[in-house]
């Protein structure tokens, strides 16, 4: 029989749920971009700052690089760990076939993570984004949607033409919505229109560079 001590008592008093709960953007714009890198499939994938989990369940089946300003200590097969700035990516001009960076854009120039306040940090990091993107490359961005605002030190929120504009070198192959609350899970093939709607959505991004 196991001991039972006060002192190692772990109180958990909010878990007798009816459903499990779960964070909309995270669980689905992770899932839609796995799903995305499966169908496009390429040898490999380069990720700058994106969900951990991401790319830890993605490297099973693409090797993965993954860069971030504050590099993580993660020791997996397929998957490896580096510092990176998004205004100087240490890559060479269109050096990158598969390349996603997602829900970090809306962070760079806050001072939230421990970078340098620039009012203009996240357009920057778009520019270097196009930058080394090889023609015909694939670019997974995903960012805060719905009414175009900063919510300082924490994020910004873009419309659908902000983004669609800043990465005018590139078609949209797809994109989709992760409405900020309701039972429609992800929407595929969403409209400017739907992003209107939104106070705080989550927009997905499929570029391809022309």
């Amino acid at each position: 029989m196991m001991p039972v001590r006060w002192r190692d008592r772990l109180p958990c008093l909010n878990d007798s749920t009816k459903t499990t709960g779960f964070d909309r953007h995270y669980i689905y714009h992770t899932a839609w971009a796995a799903r995305l890198l499966k169908k496009i499939s390429p040898k490999f994938h380069v990720d700058i700052s994106s969900s951990l989990y991401f790319v830890g369940i993605v490297s099973t089946f693409i090797p993965i690089r993954f860069y971030d300003y504050r590099p993580a200590a993660i020791k997996l097969t397929d998957l490896t760990c580096d510092h990176a700035d998004l205004h100087s990516l240490p890559f060479e001009d269109e050096s990158i076939d598969s390349l996603s960076c997602m829900h970090v854009l809306e962070h760079i120039g806050l001072g939230r993570y421990g970078d340098s306040l620039d009012p203009e940090g996240d357009c920057k990091a778009m520019r270097e984004l196009s930058r080394v993107i090889s023609s015909g490359g694939n670019l997974l961005v995903v960012v805060p949607v719905g009414k175009p605002r900063v919510q300082f030190n924490g994020q910004r929120v873009y419309s659908y033409a902000q983004i669609v504009q800043q990465f005018d070198k590139f078609k949209l192959m797809e994109f989709s919505l992760i409405e900020q609350q309701g039972q429609n899970g992800l929407i595929t093939g969403a409209t400017e229109s739907d992003v209107a709607t939104q106070t705080n959505g989550c927009g997905c991004f499929w570029l391809q560079k022309k």
